[in-house]
């Protein structure tokens, strides 16, 4: 992405749609690898809708959103749990845009806002079987704590940390 206009902005209510398309957009691709569908699991990231990420505004989550160019091509969302810990949430970036630095640019932005806001650590949750993912993030500095099963999700997730 070297020598392209980029730009990570906080994101506001006007950008729903643009959130919500990214998301579903980014997502799909890991709903086919692991046989997501929206019976088996409705609120997989793949199948995203506006009234989420409303949602999501109402409870104080705050998304970033980096555009290339003018084009959005990825986003990230923060949302604190406790005053040290936060969530990182929705990461998505286009598949056209990945590999090239996208991922880790949002990560390190919501890393600067939690961190200004006095966060301890930042936890995340992935679906467990997913290898190459949580390789990326321990690349970053997130650490794997515990792997869970629940009820409602077709799939283990694995909790990863990141410590300031």
């Amino acid at each position: 992405m070297t020598g392209k206009s980029i730009v990570i902005r906080k994101a506001h209510s006007h950008d729903v749609s643009v959130l919500s398309g990214l998301i579903r957009d980014s997502f799909c691709d890991v709903a086919e690898r692991f046989g997501i569908t929206p019976e088996n699991c409705p609120k997989h990231p793949s199948n995203c809708v506006d009234e989420w990420i409303e949602k999501d505004f109402g409870r104080g989550v705050n998304y970033y959103i980096l555009e290339k160019d003018g084009l959005s091509q990825g986003c990230v969302a923060l949302e604190k749990n406790n005053p040290d810990i936060f969530y990182l949430e929705r990461l998505a970036v286009r598949s056209k845009a990945r590999g090239k630095g996208c991922g880790e640019k949002l990560v390190r932005r919501a890393f600067a806002e939690a961190e200004a806001l006095g966060a301890k650590e930042i936890s995340i949750g992935v679906i467990a079987d997913d290898k190459e993912l949580k390789d990326w993030y321990k690349k970053i500095g997130f650490l794997e704590e515990k792997t869970k099963k629940f009820k409602h999700l077709p799939f283990l997730v694995t909790f990863m940390k990141y410590a300031f």
